[in-house]
């Protein structure tokens, strides 16, 4: 009759955890669908939400908002707005698109922010009926 045999078991030495290193930095994606009528075309509002969202999240701008607006008669699937602020902490950048009143809104910041006042923030300016999300962290082997 055959014999069963147990393997010995191992017994892995207890290694102390390291902590992960920090990632370089921080990246929120929004997609705004089905904004209120007229933002994705309002240039005054985009640039205050521009110079406003630096004080949500907390960082230093280097300059004032750039915004160029889309030439809606030779790109009509286009028109709309396109805006940026750098900031010492990296940069926000905003795209419209007024035939679909559509935003996308990327936050890149080298310091951690809470993403949930940021959000309450956007939806403030813009109400969209649908907001998308994604949240990543950047350059995940620049601190080791």
């Amino acid at each position: 009759m055959p014999q069963v045999v147990e393997a010995p078991v191992e017994v892995e030495a207890s290694k102390p955890r390291r902590r992960p290193v920090p990632p370089f930095g921080f990246q929120l994606l929004l997609d705004l669908y089905d904004c209120k009528k007229g933002a994705c075309d309002d240039l005054t509002l985009c640039y205050n939400f521009l110079e406003a969202i630096v004080g949500v999240l907390k960082v230093e701008p280097q300059s004032p908002p750039f915004i160029f607006r889309t030439d809606g008669k030779r790109f009509p699937d286009k028109a709309g707005l396109s805006g940026w602020i750098p900031l010492v902490e990296s940069g926000i950048q905003l795209h419209t698109l007024t035939p679909k009143d559509f935003i996308s809104i990327d936050v890149y910041s080298c310091r951690q922010f809470d993403i949930e006042p940021l959000k309450a923030f956007v939806r403030s300016y813009f109400a969209p009926k649908r907001m998308d999300e994604q949240f990543l962290e950047r350059g995940l082997d620049y601190n080791k």
